[in-house]
């Protein structure tokens, strides 16, 4: 079985994530074989606050090249998590307003 620090990865710092946190959506970067259930009770475990709905998407690898090398970076996944109206903030994403 996989452990919470398995199925989130790394938050994702953007300027479209960071507008969400008002409406107490955050923005992670999960395993890709993560469920949305999986993902909702990770959150939960990690930062002790209650998950309302699980949004995931599948990002593509975009081409890239150097030189006469052409390839793609790796492709993931990202789950954008929305907590109840009650529960309390994500503490990791406050220090960053």
């Amino acid at each position: 079985m996989k452990t919470a620090q398995d199925i989130i990865i790394a938050p994702v710092i953007t300027e479209k994530s960071m507008s969400g946190i008002a409406d107490k959506k955050y923005t992670f970067k999960v395993a890709k074989d993560a469920s949305k259930y999986e993902i909702a009770d990770a959150v939960e475990e990690l930062f002790k606050v209650d998950v309302a709905k699980v949004n995931t998407v599948n990002v593509r690898g975009k081409a890239r090249r150097m030189g006469r090398y052409e390839g793609y970076t790796s492709s993931w996944k990202k789950a954008i998590v929305t907590l109840k109206a009650d529960s309390k903030s994500i503490e990791f994403f406050d220090g960053l307003m």
